[in-house]
């Protein structure tokens, strides 16, 4: 289903820096679902650049592995959780795709548009997401009513509502605060397509014209929108400071590990520029 087959799986774990005789040998059980979803959060950054920069975003597996193993590169959701379902179903996982509604924007009734996986393990589902940016969890959630997980410093929970939603929430100084909400409807890579075509594309997506990173950490989170930079730690304090166009380069490589190349560079600055 998710093309694991022909993932390099070696390529995948190095790049994530999941090292099998520190953290064990690869099976089907909970310990490695939530090893391997930690480093690949911890490794890969989520980011838009290729959005910004107008160029297609393909999630064909080979396309993938260039951009996110073969380069210091980062994507956004449908990249980031595609490539993680190549490898759970290569390790042998039972992965499933399903669509959300972001619920971070206040009352706006939004569409569905961001894609998280559902893993089968130990006789029970789990809610896999490395691909809701800063705000989303360092290993998997267990979903089912009422579920609450600790990750480091930051809690996570599960809440059911009518017709079979789920909804992701975190719980932060002033309470807790949806993520996003999703029906139990299984989506597969083509699903993710549609849904990316309009995320790249279309005037009112919000990954147009500006340039998005963003890495949830254990101890430190950071989000760069546009020209702003947000720090927010464990206790919920928060710093923000506005990235130059003269630093946006150096901000990405330092801040989260993105490395770009001259013409990405140039093409980045220009749109850095305009929208600041």
């Amino acid at each position: 289903m998710w093309s694991g087959d022909e993932l390099d799986l070696d390529a995948y774990l190095a790049r994530i820096g999941y090292d099998i005789g520190r953290d064990g040998e690869l099976s089907t059980d909970l310990r490695t679902l939530k090893a391997v979803h930690r480093a690949h959060v911890r490794s890969i950054p989520f980011e838009n650049l290729d959005v910004a920069l107008g160029r297609p975003v393909p999630l064909d597996l080979k396309s993938l592995q260039a951009k996110l193993l073969g380069r210091r590169r980062g994507g956004y959701c449908y990249e980031q959780n595609s490539l993680l379902a190549a490898a759970l179903e290569r390790i042998g996982f039972r992965v499933a795709g399903r669509g959300a509604r972001n619920r971070t924007r206040g009352a706006a009734l939004l569409p569905v548009t961001h894609a998280l996986l559902v893993v089968q393990v130990e006789g029970e589902q789990w809610l896999v997401d490395a691909g809701f940016g800063w705000q989303g969890p360092l290993e998997p959630v267990p979903l089912w009513d009422g579920a609450r997980v600790e990750q480091g410093g930051w809690t996570f929970g599960i809440g059911a509502e009518d017709e079979g939603i789920h909804v992701l929430r975190s719980l932060r100084p002033h309470g807790w605060t949806d993520l996003y909400a999703f029906s139990p409807q299984t989506l597969y890579p083509g699903d993710f397509t549609v849904m990316n075509h309009f995320s790249s594309s279309h005037p009112e997506s919000r990954f147009l014209g500006q340039v998005v990173a963003q890495q949830p950490g254990a101890e430190v989170r950071r989000a760069l929108v546009r020209e702003k930079l947000t720090t927010m730690g464990t206790d919920g304090a928060i710093e923000e400071r506005v990235v130059t166009v003269d630093e946006l380069a150096a901000t990405l490589e330092t801040d989260f590990g993105i490395e770009i190349d001259d013409e990405e560079r140039a093409g980045l600055e220009r749109v850095h520029a305009a929208g600041v």
